[in-house]
């Protein structure tokens, strides 16, 4: 028995980094301090039956090959391919993902993560209006008004509550809960809102107008309708009251805000909101990022393409435009003949038509469990899982880079993504 300490949990963008892992041999015994989903991550590792052979398709029926055999298979379909598609990305490393842009630009294909179909209109707004934010470290030390917008916690990033916003004893904060003020803003009254001292019910759809009546007020304006988006007159009021004369506020956003009407254009409005409020106080905004490495990804993106997602190398050189080189908009046109997935499910969560051409061309998955989409796979490919059999960089939802553990070895012949990547580049560029 061995107890591996200061462990970074691979579940979501919150990287808990204070996981105890107890090991025995190669079973994980427990990972204390981990919440129950980040609990059941490093416990799948016993209990799933790993696949351990690649598989290959042929005439309707899969067949356990090599890895060599895997492999060389797997560059012939993307070095003969016109325009293939590389997606996923948000679960590996970031090393990974500076393999696979190198293939794309190798192959001429496009490259896009999980960010198109959750944060992506966060990152469009970003660019347009910039970004006032902080780490999550400050806002733990510092925090006296946490606002959750469309974002529900208590599910998606359960320890998100307790170690950065509302329960941690922070520097300027010693007593924790009781200096700090939570506030909810949300279509329902989800879990998060019910331990919220105060919970802003806002009609579905209208957030853009919400957050535009706080700009008027926190401006200086008038506020002449008596209800916007489903809230009365005077809650606005003084929620805009509580946001200016607060010591350091946070506001936190979710899919409730990308993803309902509006897209990047209510993050554009809720980024200029903290803009104002900067005028009154300090304040910044934060994306709640969903899988553990989505940030890392669109780190690396821009980092060597310059664009932070849905990037297309078919001119020769890197070209980005939402809504024409974004995954789901070339699946449902039918203009890729070959996808490449990592670490990803896009069968099991994209819309029916692009799942359709999914099943129609030939498409390679490195992963390191079945999934639907490994059931649609021409080659699957099993890896190893990052952060737990294999090291890693990763980015917290903060931005700040953190490198994984290794704490057990992966089954005997699994590889990691990184090495499975760098056997296919390698074998393209001897194709070609």
């Amino acid at each position: 028995m061995a107890t591996i300490t200061d462990v970074i949990c691979p579940f979501c963008g919150t990287l808990c980094d204070d996981i105890e892992v107890v090991v025995n041999g190669s079973k994980i015994e427990s990972a204390r301090h981990a919440c129950k989903i980040g609990n059941s991550k490093f416990l799948s590792i016993n209990d799933i039956p790993r696949p351990i052979k690649p598989l290959i398709r042929e005439n309707g029926a899969s067949r356990e090959a090599s890895i060599d055999e895997a492999i060389a298979k797997a560059a012939e379909i993307l070095s003969n391919s016109k325009r293939a598609l590389l997606f996923g990305w948000s679960s590996t490393s970031c090393e990974a993902t500076a393999v696979g842009i190198e293939i794309a630009e190798e192959i001429g294909g496009l490259i896009d993560g999980t960010t198109t179909v959750c944060h992506g209109p966060t990152v469009m707004a970003v660019q347009y209006v910039g970004l006032p934010s902080v780490t999550l470290g400050e806002i733990k030390n510092r925090a006296d008004l946490v606002i959750y917008w469309g974002a529900n916690p208590m599910h998606a990033h359960p320890r998100h509550l307790s170690r950065y916003s509302i329960f941690p004893r922070g520097y300027f904060r010693e007593r924790g809960q009781q200096d700090r003020e939570l506030i909810v803003v949300d279509v329902r009254k989800t879990d998060t809102a019910k331990i919220a001292n105060h919970f802003i019910q806002v009609e579905f759809g209208k957030d853009y107008e919400l957050l535009s009546a706080l700009r008027m007020i926190v401006n200086g304006g008038e506020l002449e309708e008596e209800e916007v988006a489903g809230v009365p007159k005077e809650k606005i009021i003084e929620l805009a009251d509580k946001m200016m004369n607060c010591q350091f506020g946070i506001l936190f956003f979710g899919m409730g805000l990308t993803m309902s009407p509006g897209k990047h254009r209510n993050i554009d409005n809720a980024i200029s909101l903290v803009k104002n409020l900067n005028r009154h106080t300090k304040f910044s905004i934060m994306p709640m990022r969903g899988h553990w490495n989505v940030t890392g990804f669109g780190e690396v993106m821009t980092w060597q393409t310059g664009y932070p997602f849905a990037v297309d190398f078919s001119r020769g050189y890197a070209r980005y435009n939402p809504g024409e080189t974004s995954a789901n908009d070339v699946l449902q046109r039918e203009e890729v003949d070959a996808v490449l997935v990592v670490a990803s499910d896009p069968v099991a969560h994209f819309p029916r038509k692009s799942v359709a051409h999914l099943a129609r061309v030939p498409m390679i998955t490195i992963a390191p469990h079945h999934s639907l989409t490994t059931e649609l796979s021409e080659i699957f490919i099993p890896s190893s899982m990052v952060g737990i059999e294999e090291e890693g960089t990763a980015y917290r939802m903060d931005t700040v880079p953190l490198f994984t553990r290794k704490v057990i070895d992966p089954p005997q012949g699994v590889l990691s993504d990184v090495e499975i990547l760098k056997r296919i580049l390698e074998k393209i560029r001897e194709m070609r």
